[in-house]
């Protein structure tokens, strides 16, 4: 059901098939989905990263705007992927946001997860488009 970008194993931050819709605020479950996470661990790097804080709408439900998603990204990024502790993240984080580089290298995360995603949806059409090797 929550089929992965990529055969190789290698997965991408950004679900197979999930689209990103221009909206200004996403659910939990909308960004968990997004991400591959599960909304449990959406809530503890909020309790882990301080200055993850997304706002709550009128019935207390947490609301994610893009720039929160940039963040998880390259949360997502650093523990994942890059085999960071949490409080690895948390100093790597801290280090960018003192740069003046967070929001940089936040966006550049985004990016990648979608360069990633597409790398993986063109490689599927490709298999999808050629034809079998003849015998």
């Amino acid at each position: 059901m929550n089929e992965r970008a990529g055969e190789t194993g290698a997965g991408t931050p950004l679900r197979r098939g999930a689209r990103m819709t221009r909206k200004e605020y996403y659910a939990i479950g909308e960004v968990a989905e997004l991400l591959e996470l599960k909304p449990h661990v959406l809530r503890y790097w909020e309790t882990q990263f301080p200055w993850l804080r997304p706002p709550k709408n009128r019935s207390g439900n947490r609301v994610y705007r893009r720039k929160e998603i940039r963040l998880l990204l390259l949360l997502r990024r650093l523990l994942h992927e890059e085999k960071y502790t949490i409080e690895g993240a948390r100093q790597k984080v801290e280090e960018l946001r003192r740069e003046g580089k967070l929001q940089q290298v936040a966006g550049a995360a985004m990016d990648g997860a979608m360069i990633e995603l597409l790398h993986s949806e063109l490689q599927r059409l490709l298999e999808v488009l050629e034809p079998p090797p003849a015998r």
